[in-house]
């Protein structure tokens, strides 16, 4: 019987459309740092954005590596600001920075309707790769924190899925067995192959993002629309 329910976040609950690519993050980054006497051309920014993630992941030991937004901005601001400028808290960077590229941030249809229902019967988290400063208050934005328990994000742990260790963090705080939890996810390899491998069921959720199949991956059950969510977890609780 299940007894608990993880969800990943953005494309399972949340429809988020962001971009690290757009010119005026750049610029509009760029320009909010130079109030801090933080001297650094867009281009330059760009370039040196992607250039501290690559290398935040290549120097990891983990498998399956997450970076840290937090570090990537502090390591820009001193090497970059002025000697007597002081540099501004890097999650109000990286605030500045993801709020430049957001152009979408929504609950998927029916997610709201059928997470009211579910939550008088099951415990409900959310695990979710991502950076912790932009995923909380953006899961806050859109009330989600009525509905879960917590939420674990990935670049707390440094580490993403499919990594056994998250699926096992978040079944200890719900003080459950793999068996007893559903995770809902809409990506086959990261969601369901991994959620699979920690001994739980899984329900794909076919959204307009992530991985649509993976080799040795296979969901309990998939679903199209949010609110079919509740057939998925009867069905699955007959069986």
């Amino acid at each position: 019987m299940i007894k608990g329910l993880i969800f990943d976040l953005n494309g399972t609950l949340i429809d988020i459309y962001t971009s690290e690519s757009d010119d005026q993050i750049y610029r509009i980054t760029a320009n909010f740092l130079d109030y801090y006497g933080i001297k650094i051309q867009p281009d330059s920014l760009r370039e040196e954005y992607f250039s501290i993630l690559r290398r935040q992941k290549k120097d990891s030991p983990e498998e399956f590596p997450e970076y840290d937004v937090l570090k990537l901005f502090q390591d820009i601001s001193e090497r970059y600001r002025s000697p007597k400028s002081a540099a501004p808290d890097p999650a109000m960077i990286a605030t500045v920075f993801r709020a430049a590229g957001r152009y979408q941030l929504k609950l998927y249809d029916g997610v709201a309707e059928t997470l009211s229902i579910l939550k008088n019967d099951y415990s409900m988290a959310a695990l979710s790769d991502g950076q912790a400063v932009w995923a909380i208050p953006e899961m806050i934005s859109v009330n989600l924190n009525q509905f879960l328990d917590f939420a674990i994000i990935s670049s707390v742990y440094k580490f993403r899925k499919p990594d056994p260790r998250l699926y096992t963090v978040a079944l200890s705080k719900m003080n459950l067995l793999p068996e007893e939890v559903l995770f809902i996810g809409n990506d086959m390899y990261r969601d369901i192959f991994g959620a699979h491998n920690a001994g739980m069921k899984t329900v794909f959720f076919k959204s307009n993002q992530g991985e649509q199949g993976y080799c040795g991956a296979n969901a309990d059950y998939i679903i199209y629309h949010f609110s079919e969510l509740l057939n998925a977890i009867d069905f699955l609780n007959r069986k």
